[in-house]
């Protein structure tokens, strides 16, 4: 019985490791944008993000991610990659991909947060004034709807998109056993 137990334990933990390796957990602990095309439902986002303005200066994380406290960022990123991945791996994203109302508020609280410095120091006097001044009732989006996505928002929107294709899953010890075999 506990032969029986090592090897299931055994099967687990190998299934496990392999799965952290497919899936590229660890670079979802970076800033990396590259992390956010592991799954290709991304590919319009990080095609569009690289051809923007921000591609410079913000990553996928400094948008989508709050950096108001760690806690909140970390919670807020485990909680969104979990559902990322489930949805993923199940296949029922939608064709068309739209931010939920969580992910609405982080990003204008991080368009506020970078741009602060615009909207007060400079002034935005005369009329910018009065369209800014009620910064808390509309969104950043509402009036800059090209930044950085654009309105792209489906699959088939970027059919030939260049971004970084992701490493084999086949480790390279197991294909020089599966081609000695042949």
């Amino acid at each position: 019985m506990k032969v029986y137990f090592s090897i299931l334990g055994g099967i687990f933990v190998g299934l496990s490791l392999f799965g952290i390796y497919v899936s590229n957990v660890t670079s979802y602990l970076s800033d990396d944008p590259k992390a956010c095309v592991n799954c290709h439902v991304m590919t319009p986002f990080f095609a569009t993000w690289s051809h923007s303005s921000h591609r410079e200066r913000a990553t996928c994380n400094d948008c989508h991610v709050p950096h108001d406290n760690k806690i909140r960022s970390l919670w807020f990123k485990m909680n969104d990659g979990i559902r990322h991945s489930t949805i993923f791996t199940l296949g029922t994203y939608p064709q068309v991909i739209r931010i939920r109302k969580a992910g609405t508020n982080v990003v204008q609280e991080n368009c506020v947060r970078c741009h602060s410095h615009q909207i007060s120091a400079l002034g935005f006097i005369s009329e910018n004034d009065k369209i800014h001044s009620n910064i808390s009732s509309r969104l950043c989006w509402d009036c800059h709807r090209e930044v950085p996505h654009g309105r792209i928002s489906s699959q088939a929107s970027t059919p030939y998109a260049r971004v970084p294709v992701n490493k084999e899953i086949v480790p390279q010890w197991l294909k020089k056993q599966l081609n000695m075999s042949n």
